[in-house]
């Protein structure tokens, strides 16, 4: 289901019969177990893991509501009350027989936040991609710091003074304000930017990590309006960047399977931004997807 194909009443458009968007909702959810049941089960015994936990965890949103299947704006299904799911309530209506996601009803600033999320996706699609900065991100979080971030679950793979002379080695040129303000206070004057939350929307680009990461947030602050399948792409690919991310990190993750993509080296340094331009190509996708959503939906405002 194509956003772009979408009627901007969801009256008119595309209407899903029962065995259609019942088998919809039956795959989203078992998607998103793969994902979801694995960390409930770590949760039951109390086990962290600092790749996989970490999007349940930097994003505040309850496992459960990943498993919930949205149609998306422009998009009825056929149902009666009692077929109705229990999750589509607000923002939905049910009228003759159809059930779909509807703009009556939504507040000042609900459309506001609506119309600022689209912004900021445009302009981020709008600005050149930084391929740069090879994820110096994480370092500078750790660098010159009195306790070490997520210490408690992995070590560094590098000594202290080791990353500290790699850090004061390099440039760095972080766009992110969520990634920025994690940075130790003896790494933020070394950054050649000072990203702030008022400025993100002029100063996030299509190559950051973080940025595309962040694709999962949008997707997710965007829900009911953006189909399922859109919200777990965005997910998916969240996932992936958060490797890549750590991966390149000065942790030590080999007991947990990975390789460090070792950003210290020349060669490291290829790898990471190989990686980074493929993942940026998919990021390029699902914005332009979200995009194409989110200009349904506000202009039926």
């Amino acid at each position: 289901m194509k956003c772009d194909a979408m009627q901007p009443n969801s009256e008119r458009g595309e209407c899903l019969p029962p065995p259609v968007w019942s088998g919809l909702l039956l795959a989203h959810r078992e998607r998103a177990q793969g994902w979801t049941l694995p960390t409930l089960d770590r949760r039951s015994r109390q086990i962290v893991h600092p790749v996989e936990d970490f999007l349940f965890t930097y994003y505040p949103y309850k496992l459960g509501k990943l498993e919930q299947w949205h149609p998306g704006y422009g998009v009825s299904l056929e149902c009666g009350e009692e077929q109705r799911p229990e999750w589509m309530q607000r923002y939905y209506q049910w009228r003759d027989g159809r059930l779909f996601v509807s703009v009556e009803g939504l507040e000042d600033k609900e459309k506001a936040r609506l119309h600022w999320i689209l912004a900021l996706l445009r302009n981020t699609a709008a600005q050149a991609g930084n391929f740069g900065c090879f994820g110096m991100h994480e370092w500078a979080m750790v660098y010159r710091a009195e306790s070490v971030r997520h210490g408690e679950v992995v070590a560094l793979r590098l000594p202290a003074e080791e990353i500290a002379r790699f850090v004061e080695s390099r440039p760095i040129r972080c766009t992110h304000y969520d990634a920025f303000r994690f940075f130790t206070p003896a790494a933020r004057p070394l950054n050649q930017l000072q990203p702030t939350l008022d400025g993100r929307s002029v100063m996030e680009q299509p190559g950051c990590i973080h940025a595309n990461m962040d694709l999962y947030k949008w997707a997710f602050k965007c829900q009911p309006w953006i189909p399922g399948a859109l919200l777990l792409d965005a997910f998916a690919l969240a996932k992936d960047l958060r490797e890549i991310d750590m991966r390149a990190s000065p942790y030590e993750l080999s007991d947990y399977g990975y390789e460090p993509i070792a950003i210290e080296t020349v060669e490291g340094r290829r790898e990471y931004e190989a990686a980074q331009r493929m993942l940026a190509d998919r990021a390029a996708v699902l914005r332009q997807r979200l995009i194409g959503c989110l200009e349904n939906v506000v202009a039926a405002f």
